[in-house]
């Protein structure tokens, strides 16, 4: 009751600031300023399933909504965030229970200073060290509640600093988060010199601290935990290469069993890109890098750094049906991607062009040496750049996009993927389930046939190279897939869909379950309403390397959004 009587509180004085704004606008005869935001909605109704594992749900109808509104004067902005959760639906975190005023800022701006206090979102550099941000497909929402100071007191210097405790739930977290970031852009801060040249050249720093208090009465933790590093960035026409270093000092914590050793995470990247033709590839090495502001949490709660994800992020449901994970322990891995533009009345491009994308992506684990140091009876583990670990996951996929004509138009995509199910969902190397190898391919066809009207069909299918199988229980592997999907847009406002994912290669022949969904919706201008009736497969969610659970579901769907 304090909690939302406080939020009560900053939320009347936000109103009154706005109120004041206005009046004072209508006064002078000043810019009124501006207000913009947006809604969401996600409501669903739930049918018991047994046959597919779809639990009961007591309250039976669950919802999540959240409402931003933004106001915009001159150098001054404010904005506050609304989310309610009665109760929240299944697959994320119950602990998000009941409703209240979440997020809320001021931000000030000049050409010297940016001054915003409140909550926050942030990243230095690539995420490494601190990345602060909010995914509603997630929930998640890592933001810092304190100050945060930008400045720029030369052309080509940029200077940031921040200070507060993370969003936890409808709280926050007990850990306090420091941070400093300096940048630099020394075609900038040396115009005269480097203005002109074609090679531009960005270097970076960053400095990231947590205070929690030790109250273990077992183990000596530290108190103040310190991360930092540095980057470089060198843009050249169309190349572009970015590496970036992380250290972090031995942080104790649930993710790590409470070792101390020592972190550190290298993420480095080189695209070039021209008329018709690009490609990208990335790298990175991760050791010991969760960074929480509480020792203690787990699953997505309170962290403060973000390690990219160097895997491709996939659309159709087949090709993310086994989704890799970032592991936060140690993985080193890369990613590498050519994308090319066959010319128009080329024999591949034909009248209209066409483009191809290949993608190869591969994750392993480190291999860890123990080490036990005598003089504190405790053991630790080491780890060489040049001795890699066992497969965690890899995904080589192939995509040809063609138009066929001004009414036909096709994607065609080929994956091969292998998944190590042991440490991607369960983060064990004995959980005595197999790894899962798989061919998948995607089909989607478009016809359309007036400016705004269209039919689409989509047909997948995943193809198990092995069966995943438990020792200690029956056959659990899920075996081949077929997927299709018609979907027709009779307007540019209405659609309607129809979708059929069905589980044929099952091992447990009364598993062969089609999951049929009906979908139907109506768009307008920045608004969107979507109902949904059928079955969901049970699944991991992932946005960015961050992932969730999606349980099996039966039952109504109601989404709407909506902007202004």
């Amino acid at each position: 009751m304090i909690f939302f009587k406080t939020m009560l509180q900053r939320a009347l004085c936000l109103s009154l600031l706005f109120s004041a704004s206005f009046l004072r606008a209508q006064q002078t005869g000043g810019d009124m300023g501006s207000i913009h935001g947006n809604f969401q909605i996600d409501a669903q109704y739930y049918q018991p399933d047994s046959l597919i594992g779809a639990p009961k749900v007591p309250e039976k109808f669950l919802s999540n909504a959240f409402g931003n509104v933004n106001y915009t004067r001159g150098n001054f902005s404010a904005g506050a965030r609304y989310e309610a959760y009665n109760n929240v639906r299944q697959g994320f975190d119950a602990r998000y229970k009941g409703q209240g005023l979440v997020n809320r800022f001021m931000r000030y701006r000049t050409d010297l200073l940016d001054i915003t206090v409140g909550n926050i979102y942030e990243q230095f550099g690539s995420g490494l060290m601190l990345r602060t941000y909010y995914e509603p497909g997630l929930l998640y929402d890592n933001s810092l509640d304190g100050v945060r100071v930008i400045s720029t007191p030369i052309k080509g210097i940029t200077l940031k600093g921040l200070a507060g405790k993370q969003r936890y739930f409808f709280s926050v977290g007990q850990g306090i988060v420091r941070g400093f970031d300096g940048e630099v852009n020394l075609n900038e801060l040396f115009d005269t010199l480097l203005g002109r040249k074609k090679t531009r050249v960005i270097l970076g720093g960053s400095f990231v601290s947590k205070y929690q208090p030790d109250v273990d009465p077992n183990l000596n933790l530290p108190q103040n935990v310190g991360c930092y590093g540095g980057r470089i960035n060198i843009i050249r026409e169309g190349f572009n290469f970015s590496t970036e270093y992380a250290y972090k000092i031995n942080d104790p914590s649930f993710d790590n069993k409470y070792s101390y050793k020592n972190g550190e995470a290298l993420f480095s990247s080189l695209s070039y890109a021209t008329k018709g033709l690009s490609f990208m590839v990335q790298g990175k090495r991760v050791d010991n890098m969760s960074y929480r502001s509480d020792r203690d949490a787990s699953l997505q709660s309170l962290l403060i750094n973000y390690l990219p994800a160097t895997t491709r992020p996939h659309t159709y449901s087949m090709l993310a049906l086994n989704p890799y994970a970032t592991q936060l322990r140690g993985e080193i891995g890369g990613m590498a991607e050519v994308q090319y533009k066959f010319r128009k009345n080329t024999p591949i491009g034909g009248k209209y062009g066409a483009e191809i994308t290949i993608n190869y992506s591969q994750a392993n684990g480190l291999r860890q040496i123990p080490v036990h140091d005598s003089t504190t009876a405790m053991t630790f583990y080491k780890t060489s750049y040049g001795d890699i670990g066992d497969n965690y996951y890899h995904d080589f996929n192939v995509e040809f996009n063609k138009k066929f004509s001004k009414k036909w138009k096709g994607t065609f995509v080929y994956s091969n993927q292998f998944y190590n199910r042991n440490i991607v969902q369960f983060g064990a190397e004995n959980e005595g389930y197999k790894s899962l190898i798989s061919d998948i391919g995607v089909v989607d066809i478009t016809y359309k046939y007036k400016s705004s009207s269209s039919i689409r069909l989509e047909m997948q299918g995943l193809f198990a190279r092995n069966q995943n199988m438990i020792t200690n229980s029956n056959l659990v592997g899920k075996g081949n897939w077929a997927t299709a999907l018609l979907e027709w847009t009779p307007t540019g406002n209405w659609f309607v869909a129809i979708f059929d994912q069905y589980n044929y290669g099952n091992p447990d022949t009364k598993a062969r379950v089609h999951y049929y969904l009906g979908t139907f919706g109506y768009n307008k201008d920045a608004s969107r309403i979507a109902v949904s009736y059928g079955k969901q497969s049970a699944g991991i969610f992932c946005v960015g390397g961050v992932c969730r659970t999606v349980p099996a579901s039966n039952g109504l769907t109601l989404s709407i959004t909506s902007s202004f």
